[in-house]
């Protein structure tokens, strides 16, 4: 594979997109830092309260120990610093709106616009194109998402910081040296490769739907998995009927059916796997290291690398329809 070719066409596809990949979370990441950012202002500032218990603890304006207000101080920075990113949650779930919309019109409106003809005259094989969009949509998407959120979120941070601090209680020293605060956006980095295994899937399927219809690829993609487990909970029902016994014929159809529509979403993968117990908030936050080893663990699973092969072999099946399906 030609890396400067590659290179070239990831530019391609971001400036092509530009506009729902960047400036749409960039501006909804501006929209959580003035808001909430503002909230936390007027709320902490105006509304802060003389007398406040945490944890058994009593803090109280101007009349408090130091050593239990030491305490406290650690206590909030825990909880701050492990959790700060999940202010960035709507970033995360604007980007599964943007890929699933992206993979599903990306080779359908270049057969509608026509522009397939200029990009197949170029000295690049369907192969590249077709994966350089898959890494557009399970890499390069989640990156600047990543980014964006990590900004915003640390600037949440430092509003919280800098409200609580005017009521007393100083906590940027604490933050500052808290492991989580730069661990955090590292962990979401890493989580990456699992993404790219529980997403490809819908990618791949939402690639072949747009490769192949020649109108409304939405009805399509989501149309025919829906009417899929009617049919299925049709079978199953007259199946049981004469059986006598349950079946778990629709147990799997939903499966699949979840696979293939919601695999772009973050943290799809517990939903198949079960919640660990570090999505449970406790009295010192979340446990970031322990939400990044139960994700990985999730790669151990059939599910996980039989929907990958299943997303792998739509996407080769897109790039052979990208070389023969032409509008008219």
């Amino acid at each position: 594979m030609n890396t400067k070719t590659m290179k070239w066409l990831l530019q391609r596809e971001f400036w092509e997109y530009k506009g729902s990949m960047f400036w749409a979370p960039l501006i909804v990441a501006g929209l959580l830092v003035l808001l909430m950012g503002g909230g936390l202002l007027y709320g902490l500032g105006q509304h802060f309260p003389s007398r406040l218990t945490i944890d058994g603890h009593t803090l109280e304006s101007g009349g408090h120990t130091v050593r239990v207000a030491i305490d406290l101080q650690h206590k909030i920075a825990r909880v701050a610093s492990s959790a700060y990113l999940g202010a960035a949650a709507p970033l995360f779930a604007l980007m599964a709106v943007v890929i699933f919309s992206y993979c599903l019109g990306t080779l359908h409106d270049e057969r509608r616009d026509r522009s397939i003809l200029f990009w197949k005259s170029l000295p690049v094989s369907d192969g590249m194109t077709v994966l350089s969009k898959a890494a557009t949509a399970m890499i390069v998407a989640p990156l600047i998402t990543i980014v964006l959120a990590t900004v915003s979120s640390l600037l949440l941070l430092f509003v919280l910081c800098l409200a609580v601090s005017l009521n007393g209680v100083h906590m940027f020293g604490i933050v500052l040296a808290s492991p989580d605060l730069y661990l955090s956006p590292l962990r979401l980095l890493a989580l990456l490769p699992v993404y790219v295994v529980w997403a490809l899937p819908t990618v791949g399927w939402l690639m072949l739907v747009s490769s192949w219809a020649r109108s409304k690829p939405i009805l399509w993609a989501v149309g025919v998995p829906l009417i899929g487990l009617l049919v299925v909970k049709w079978a199953t029902f007259a199946m049981d009927n004469l059986a006598g016994e349950p079946s778990n014929l629709m147990h799997y159809a939903s499966g699949a059916a979840a696979r293939i529509l919601t695999g772009v979403v973050p943290g799809i993968w517990y939903s198949f796997t079960g919640a660990p117990a570090a999505l449970r908030p406790s009295d010192d936050g979340f446990d970031p290291g322990s939400l990044l080893t139960s994700s990985y663990g999730t790669l151990a699973t059939a599910d996980a690398w039989i929907g990958f092969a299943i997303g792998a072999a739509m996407l080769y099946a897109a790039m052979r329809l990208r070389r023969y399906r032409d509008e008219g």
